[in-house]
């Protein structure tokens, strides 16, 4: 809490929601938000920010109450990244992909009292809603900038900006603390019912600063939001590129000319993208118009680039970085770091290399494979083990399940389920996924 009766003059709560409020105050006048027509400089996101919060505690949100966006990647939802924790609430990002009963379910177990729904998903959802008896209020978000369909207002008479007006631009000070929850992420639920893993202000704030060292955001970044923002809460880009005052590049789906389009007008020097969606964008015919007007780094998880791919990258002149991670070590735990005299190698040998999960982020915290004793294998790149993670980068526990949440944290260590080696210089490998990994 920022009180001096809580902490001493050495010591302030980490949370990411300090940096919105950093960057506002430096750069007022910089631009933060791109979708569409709309741009949003770093002034108006934190007064819609503080709006959103302001709204939410006169809608009588509480400390800790959880309050759900189903949304895809348009401003609300980045905006909800700050306002919801800004109100105490626990944000609940939705996956845009699930199905209605799925949905119902996670706003049954997380308890949301209040959710923020794009009118598009709305007949999606509207049949189950009724499952979950905590939830009092459905407020829908128009997308304007795209027409989305369905206008309709909620029994109130409020869409989303109209639910905002209703909020005071004025800063709000922060009363989170850094052990509190800032968000429930739900996993895909393939074994069985989807668990909730929770995070805290301290890990999401760490691990953005992860994503600035690790990726290079700077001031000057054009983060293009080709990643969902309700998975992992971006890999935690979304805190991260404001903590270092970039902008966001809003995208509402995955459209490759409109991406190449982007890249090139707005000049991006960031995005995050699975392999798959990576060979969809190379392979699409869009591709032959993109012209690179500086550096552009491209991040990658969900399965190792192959050969193929990082050469059909790196000839657009874009580098490529492969991370691993799960949503229970808030998106990527380790990163392939790379050796400038690597550079010199094949195309071919370079792409073995950054096939690997490579080592922990420079925050992240500790990374093994271990035998069924939990031995360390031996660093011979043939012996196979479980990775197991430990540190900053590992979640609270899964909601509302603590029994799940011992299994994981059994030795002491998150539990991956992944089967892995590792080489000689200390870098991890995946050979066998038991776990759906980031995707």
């Amino acid at each position: 809490m920022n009180s001096d009766a809580f902490y001493p003059v050495w010591h302030e709560a980490l949370t990411p929601l300090t940096y919105l409020a950093r960057s506002a105050r430096v750069f007022p006048d910089k631009t933060a938000v791109i979708y569409g027509g709309l741009r949003y400089t770093y002034r108006q996101f934190a007064e819609r920010v503080n709006r959103l919060a302001s709204a939410l505690a006169a809608a009588g949100v509480e400390r800790g109450d959880r309050v759900a966006f189903l949304c895809p990647n348009t401003p609300p939802l980045l905006e909800a990244h700050f306002g919801v924790p800004l109100a105490g609430a626990v944000l609940v990002a939705i996956n845009t992909r699930l199905n209605g009963e799925e949905i119902a379910y996670i706003l049954e177990h997380s308890g949301a009292r209040l959710l923020f729904m794009d009118t598009e998903l709305a007949p999606l959802v509207a049949p189950f809603v009724g499952r979950a008896p905590a939830l009092q209020r459905m407020i829908p978000i128009i997308d304007r900038q795209a027409a989305s369909p369905g206008g309709s207002q909620d029994g109130s008479g409020l869409d989303y900006e109209a639910f905002l007006m209703g909020g005071s631009p004025a800063p709000i000070a922060i009363t989170a603390g850094e052990d509190d929850t800032i968000s429930i992420n739900y996993t895909s639920g393939t074994t069985g019912r989807p668990k909730g893993v929770m995070y805290s202000h301290r890990g999401a704030a760490l691990n953005a600063l992860g994503q600035c060292l690790e990726i290079g955001l700077t001031p000057d970044t054009v983060y293009l939001w080709t990643l969902p923002m309700f998975h992992c809460n971006g890999w935690c880009f979304t805190w991260g590129v404001t903590a270092m005052a970039g902008t966001h590049l809003c995208l509402r789906r995955m459209d490759p000319p409109a991406v190449v389009r982007l890249i090139a007008e707005e000049r991006v020097s960031h995005f995050c993208a699975a392999p798959t969606v990576l060979i969809l964008l190379t392979n699409h015919p869009a591709i032959a118009d993109l012209r690179l007007t500086r550096p552009l780094r491209i991040t990658t998880a969900g399965a190792p680039p192959s050969p193929t791919l990082i050469q059909m990258v790196e000839s657009l002149g874009a580098q490529i970085t492969h991370v691993y991670g799960l949503t229970e070590t808030y998106g990527p735990h380790s990163i392939c770091e790379w050796h400038a005299e690597w550079d010199t190698l094949s195309a071919e040998q370079r792409a073995r290399l950054k096939a690997r999960q490579g080592v922990s982020y420079v925050h992240a915290g500790g990374l093994r494979v271990v035998d069924g004793e939990m031995n360390d294998v031996p660093a011979d790149g043939a012996t196979l083990g479980e990775v197991v993670m430990q540190g900053n980068n590992v979640m609270q526990g899964y909601f509302h399940q603590p029994e799940a949440t011992a299994k994981a944290f059994e030795g002491g260590w998150f539990h991956s389920g992944d089967v892995g080696v590792v080489h000689p210089d200390g870098y991890i490998e995946l050979r066998d996924r038991k776990k759906d990994i980031i995707i």
